[in-house]
């Protein structure tokens, strides 16, 4: 699977046979909107239109296009693994929260 970009949002991209066409879904909303083009340059173009699409109907109800996060996740981890997590953590001074943080910050900006 693929992603692509446009205005800060992404969109998960994959090819349909059956369709015979490339088809994809803005990632991290609320609402459930799909695109669809045959060449890469006509699913950009359709993905675009999807994204100032939705950010105008949004404006217009006035309501917020992204889903908003808590900033809170539960992570189920291994034992073995939650414990080197915790240890690694504390050796460089941080909690294990902090530490877990700062490698998914990185892991992102990478990205």
């Amino acid at each position: 699977m693929n992603t692509m970009e446009h205005q800060g949002f992404a969109a998960r991209v994959e090819y349909s046979e059956e369709d015979g066409c490339f088809i994809g879904h803005i990632a991290g909303i609320r609402d459930v909107i799909g695109f669809h083009g045959e060449s890469v340059a006509e699913l950009r173009a359709a993905f675009a239109e999807a994204v100032d699409d939705y950010l105008a109907t949004c404006k217009k109800l006035g309501k917020e296009p992204n889903k908003p996060y808590s900033g809170q996740f539960r992570l189920r981890l291994a034992p073995e693994l939650h414990a080197r997590a915790a240890m690694l953590a504390e050796t460089r001074g941080k909690s294990l929260n902090a530490w877990v943080s700062e490698v998914i910050e990185k892991s992102v900006a990478s990205a």
